[in-house]
């Protein structure tokens, strides 16, 4: 088929993985609406389709793996034209995947959109700084600040993935940000590989602070969200900012990975459970209330027992408000990959739950404290006879709801409101609209 003949054929863009990704489709879809493309998310139809694959751990590999196979299925009975993959994996095992499944009609990494969208019969335009079609509700949206990573750590492909780190400049941020602003986005979601390198490449410091300071003056942003900031090098200005600036949630997504010392060691994460320990501390004492989430790691190679049992008694006296675990993935071209992978796969998943059973019981504690309490709450969306929202303790997806009924007021997708909370669960609230 030739590229001009794509000109008329509805597009239909898979999104696998994390915000990241999804972040990298909406782009992908702006400039194809653009160049006047029929284009759909996830749809039910469309003679092209676009993957946009995640490779980072072995769950996701398996998951856009599978995704693909369907669609060189769906492919080879004529339900669509033309298959083209994008993305991580895609980045990162493009020529073995291109021997493995010749049905699918290209490949692409994670920085050829030009090429891509070159196959797709669009062109790429620089001037669409900032313009996207976004897939999450209308009044929050994902703002990535920096693509790659510098940082060292044995376990993660990332960097193989995404090359390294590159902050976008404050401006544009601040200009994106505005456009989001225009079309109804109240909640502003910064995301990146690390969030706390921010700047070090463009301004020689790490300026996370002086973007936040920007960003908290545009119109119609209500909340600012920080997801991933590494702990080594936390740049403890922006502590100030998220005590007295009501705009930044009192939230901070800080991936840990582990607590034991001989593990953070063979991890190369650049710190020790002291230095952790003393950074939670300030973290607590700067910003009282604030809801820090974080994500662990079992199975690393050479995690004994007692590493576990540290683990397991650090998340009991940490009690972070907010926490996921996951299993550790082998993975090839990593450091990590010349130690042998020596915990077997079903002690990695009890180590979890485990993990994940302390944390439930922290949880339930902790939502039960919050009863008669009076928060503020974004509505998410409309369900079951009822609007489910999040605080600013709780971000989409992955943290608590907050259930109000829906009899009390004529309340809106995308509005705040004033709700106490009148029951609780271990991972759900319960609310009754002010």
């Amino acid at each position: 088929m030739k590229t001009k003949s794509l000109h008329r054929k509805k597009i239909n863009l898979v999104t696998l993985g994390c915000s990241k990704n999804l972040f990298d489709s909406e782009v992908l879809m702006g400039q194809l609406r653009a160049n006047g493309r029929d284009v759909v998310h996830e749809g039910q139809s469309g003679e092209v389709v676009v993957i946009n694959t995640c490779g980072f751990i072995d769950n996701a590999k398996q998951e856009s793996i599978d995704t693909i196979l369907d669609y060189a299925r769906l492919k080879e009975e004529g339900q669509v034209e033309k298959v083209y993959v994008t993305g991580c994996l895609s980045e990162r095992y493009k020529e073995d995947l291109r021997q493995e499944i010749p049905d699918i009609d290209d490949w692409y990494g994670t920085r050829e959109l030009p090429r891509l969208l070159k196959t797709l019969g669009a062109d790429y335009k620089k001037e669409l700084l900032g313009e996207r079609i976004l897939t999450t509700p209308a009044h929050y949206a994902y703002l990535k600040i920096s693509e790659g990573c510098d940082r060292p750590c044995s376990f993660c492909a990332i960097p193989l993935m995404r090359g390294g780190h590159r902050s976008t400049p404050i401006e544009d941020l601040v200009e994106q940000a505005g456009k989001l602003a225009s079309q109804g986005v109240r909640e502003l979601i910064l995301i990146a590989q690390d969030l706390t390198y921010y700047g070090l490449d463009l301004y020689k410091k790490r300026a996370l602070a002086d973007l936040l300071r920007k960003l908290v003056e545009v119109e119609g942003i209500e909340w600012i969200r920080l997801h991933y900031l590494f702990p080594t090098g936390f740049p403890l200005d922006v502590l100030q900012l998220i005590r007295e600036e009501p705009k930044i949630c009192t939230y901070i997504d800080i991936p840990l990975q582990h607590i034991a010392d001989p593990v953070l060691k063979s991890m190369r994460r650049g710190t020790t459970k002291a230095k952790t320990d003393a950074l939670l501390k300030t973290i607590r004492q700067e910003v009282p209330g604030i809801a820090i989430r974080t994500t662990l790691i079992t199975g690393y190679p050479g995690e004994t027992e007692d590493d576990f049992e540290i683990l397991c008694d650090w998340v009991r006296e940490s009690r972070f408000e907010r926490l996921g675990c996951f299993t550790y993935s082998h993975e090839e071209d990593t450091h990590a990959f010349s130690l042998e992978d020596d915990v077997p796969q079903g002690v990695k998943e009890e180590r979890a739950r485990r993990i994940m059973d302390i944390q439930r019981d922290i949880s339930t504690e902790s939502n039960a404290e919050l009863i008669g309490r009076e928060l503020k709450v974004l509505v998410d969306r409309f369900e079951g006879g009822q609007f489910i929202g999040r605080t600013e303790f709780d971000s989409p997806e992955v943290d608590n709801e907050v259930a109000i009924r829906s009899g009390e007021s004529h309340l809106r997708v995308g509005d705040f409101c004033q709700v106490e909370i009148t029951s609780a669960t271990e991972y759900d609230l319960q609310g009754r609209l002010l």
